[in-house]
């Protein structure tokens, strides 16, 4: 027999049917609904503290506290010579945007890193925030140039 989508079903037993609460004695859930009698969690209305443990210390209280999250950490976006040998052609221009465009790298938002994994075999002039050493020699080698861009400046100060 073949599958086709108005075939396809699934897995025995992986369904339920809804759980209807409150719809009279034989369904089992009539009545108090499940909620048993009286008290605070019976009430509509009620809504727990996220992570209350019932006058419990909670357990985001019990861990120990350590370290920092540093909201001034620079972040790199790596690319290496050898992927841009593979998206770009002979004497091509390469700037962070276009890397974008092609879809080496995710997003233009950080400063982009140009490591010296792989070869390069085409002449490019690229532009990046930061060049390691090997990337820098094996750019030069194939004829190209390697540009850094500067801290972005504010242009209103």
């Amino acid at each position: 027999m073949a599958i086709s989508l108005n075939s396809v079903r699934p897995a025995q037993g992986s369904t339920h049917k809804k759980k209807r609460v409150g719809r009279g004695p034989g369904s089992g859930l009539g009545k108090t609904a499940g909620r048993g009698e009286k008290g605070q969690k019976s009430r509509s209305g009620y809504s727990r503290k996220i992570g209350f443990e019932g006058g419990q210390m909670p357990l985001h209280r019990r861990l120990p506290k350590r370290g920092f999250t540093n909201i001034f950490k620079k972040r790199w976006l790596e690319v290496s010579v050898g992927a841009l040998d593979r998206h770009f052609g002979a004497d091509e221009e390469v700037t962070p945007e276009l890397l974008h465009e092609r879809g080496v790298i995710k997003k233009a938002k950080h400063d982009v890193v140009v490591l010296g994994n792989g070869e390069l075999s085409k002449a490019l002039r690229i532009s990046a925030h930061r060049f390691t050493k090997s990337a820098r020699e094996k750019i030069e080698k194939a004829g190209g140039a390697a540009v850094e861009i500067g801290e972005a400046v504010d242009s209103a100060a």
